[in-house]
């Protein structure tokens, strides 16, 4: 059977535009975004250095983004722009200008004669690819119904440039379900925020005298420092995979609002908003809690340097599989002030392999031992064959630290008024180097029983691991004498 002619179209469309990585020359000298000149001349806003689009009007960006006959955006600059754009403009609002874009190029071609219906045809075939680009990419912005009126407005003129069978119709309807699937499915994530695994405070449970055979410990679960980094990985890419890139570029519009002392309203920032990264963030809290609760609420000595010699052993096999941010939990676990004094335990400690790994998570010169070994996975990940090698999971408060630098050390504007493009390009580049590493399939085998005490072991609260830790070695100075005492009363009162 002969395949659509508009089928056809949108095929074609896809193999003559851009198909270079996203990203990939900004790796390099230069970044991406380059357009053809007479797209230059023809808008004449823009600003290029050595070719590259470095600031432009909102209008003038937006018509960039448009297709015409005979031009089609740059993949790169299709997912920097959109992602920004939020930051100048809403969704909807883009929608509709971008709808306005439209209506004006089809009607330079509805002129009748076969050779501009063809011509028609194949504009038609780059609108349905940005606006399948669009939906796949940032499905969120159509989350609400101005935004999904102003996408059937322009699939609606879409279609009249193929009545005849009606080829754009279906396609379009298509590229509409599976954006409503998509977000429903996110709709359904109901991010259960760690369980909001509360605190052990109760006295009972870390006195001295309760049975220690009745207590679980993480060597009871797994006894195994590399199966335990697997499952860590395994939880640390089921979370990062229900955060998206607007998520990320949220916090930008977020700073903006502080900055304004106001509040967007229609900001996808919005405190009940960004549950994704407020719970990916109480993942990494927890997990440091875990590590020191696990190591604070055991009675002998013994076993407490057996604990600690693992998490080490761990948190190495963690750094080795290109879990940063696991990695990171369980060292800042381990410096919590009611494990780091437990200096009877750490005498009998082999310190040299935490020792190596706090050389590369030393936060001088900006963590530049991290960021070398972050760059090291990154460039694996690029020319892995497995998924294995593919894992890069960014320290997050390290990662969202760097959107908030670059963001405060340029302005989104220039003095001259244009979107400085330059700070974007940045900004979109980190970013999606994030959603890259997130979408990478754990290839390890999940094991439900260890994810279970993973996601549900008590934790203590910063007051019980200090409890533990002197019930565990007795204070040594003046103040941890006056700090226990302090706490003692605290917990025999509320008892």
């Amino acid at each position: 059977m002969a395949e659509p002619l508009c089928n056809a179209a949108v095929k074609k469309c896809k193999e003559t535009m851009p198909q270079t990585p996203i990203f990939s020359s900004m790796l390099g000298s230069s970044c991406s975004g380059q357009v053809q000149p007479d797209m230059g001349e023809r808008c004449g806003d823009p600003v290029y250095q050595d070719g590259n689009l470095v600031s432009g009007s909102l209008e003038a960006l937006i018509e960039r983004l448009v297709p015409t006959m005979d031009y089609y955006p740059d993949r790169t600059y299709i997912f920097t722009f959109l992602l920004s754009s939020r930051v100048f403009i809403h969704p909807h609002e883009l929608l509709a200008k971008v709808g306005q874009i439209c209506i004006k190029q089809k009607q330079q071609l509805e002129i009748g004669s076969e050779a501009e219906k063809a011509k028609l045809k194949s504009f038609a075939a780059k609108i349905i690819q940005l606006l399948k680009e669009w939906t796949e990419t940032f499905p969120y912005d159509f989350q609400d119904e101005k935004s999904m009126k102003e996408l059937k407005e322009i699939a609606h003129r879409i279609t009249q440039c193929d009545e005849e069978n009606g080829t754009v119709k279906k396609i379009i309807s298509q590229m509409t379900q599976n954006l409503l699937m998509t977000l429903s499915a996110r709709s359904q994530y109901q991010e259960i925020k760690e369980k909001f695994r509360q605190p052990v405070t109760d006295k009972g449970t870390i006195l001295k005298n309760k049975p220690q055979s009745t207590q679980k410990d993480i060597l009871s679960i797994c006894c195994d420092p590399l199966i335990l980094a697997q499952q860590l990985t395994h939880i640390e890419l089921e979370r990062v995979s229900n955060i998206y890139a607007e998520d990320l570029m949220q916090i930008v519009s977020h700073m903006d609002s502080l900055d304004n002392h106001k509040v967007r309203v229609w900001c996808r920032g919005d405190v009940t908003k960004t549950y994704t990264l407020e719970a990916y963030d109480n993942w990494f809290n927890c997990l440091s809690m875990l590590v020191a609760t696990e190591i604070c609420r055991v009675v002998k000595k013994k076993q407490r340097t057996r604990i600690v010699e693992f998490f080490i052993d761990v948190a190495r096999e963690c750094f080795n599989i290109g879990n940063f941010n696991s990695m990171m939990a369980i060292i800042s676990g381990m410096n919590l002030s009611p494990v780091a004094r437990l200096k009877k335990t750490w005498s009998k400690v082999k310190t040299a392999k935490f020792d190596v790994l706090e050389h590369h998570m030393d936060p001088s010169s900006n963590f530049c031992n991290y960021r070398t070994a972050l760059q090291g996975a990154a460039q694996r990940s690029q020319t892995a064959n497995s998924n294995r090698e593919k894992i890069v999971i960014p320290v997050f408060n390290l990662f969202i630290k760097d959107i908030y630098f670059l963001h405060k050390m340029h302005t989104n504007r220039l003095p001259n008024g244009q979107i400085n493009f330059k700070k974007f390009w940045e900004i979109s580049r980190l970013i999606h180097d994030f959603i890259t590493w997130k979408q990478v399939e754990c290839p390890f085998e999940k094991d439900k029983k260890i994810q279970s005490y993973l996601l549900t072991a008590p934790i203590y609260s910063e007051e019980a691991l200090f409890i533990a830790s002197f019930e565990s070695e007795g204070p040594e100075n003046h103040m941890e004498k006056d700090s226990w005492k302090t706490l003692r009363t605290t917990l025999l009162n509320r008892a």
